[in-house]
């Protein structure tokens, strides 16, 4: 067994390349052995998002504080809380952070697939991603 303390391993920013706004990822970790599983805690500030991506072998989020936005493509934007759990399939092209006006952080779960867990694609312009949930 391989315990990772809290505190343990220093932040890292997530690269500008795709991300919008400040986001820290910290714990991040792999699985061992012939484990495909990777994740680590995101923290997105006000206004950061990821870019567009998927996943090879889909993605599960476990939203732990603050108040955030997901999209899935060709779907509106959908308000997600603490509490929250997202589950994206294989392939199905998406992004998510935080509100205009509040943080958001969430633990990121996914698979790797011929040692790939996610395809980047483009950034969230500002007018995607300021059109926010319907009201």
């Amino acid at each position: 067994m391989q315990l990772i303390r809290n505190g343990s391993q220093p932040s890292v920013k997530g690269p500008e390349e795709f991300f919008t706004g400040t986001v820290r990822i910290d714990m991040p970790f792999k699985g061992s052995g012939d484990a495909k599983i990777s994740g680590g805690i995101v923290t997105f500030e006000p206004g950061a998002r990821s870019a567009w991506h998927t996943h090879p072998l889909g993605q599960v989020l476990i939203v732990t504080s603050g108040k955030g936005w997901t999209q899935c493509e060709g779907e509106p934007i959908v308000e997600i809380n603490a509490g929250d759990i997202i589950i994206c399939p294989p392939g199905h092209k998406h992004w998510h952070g935080a509100t205009p006006t509040t943080s958001m952080t969430h633990i990121a779960l996914q698979e790797t697939l011929d040692g790939k867990a996610v395809d980047w694609l483009q950034k969230v312009t500002d007018e995607e991603y300021l059109a926010g949930p319907p009201q």
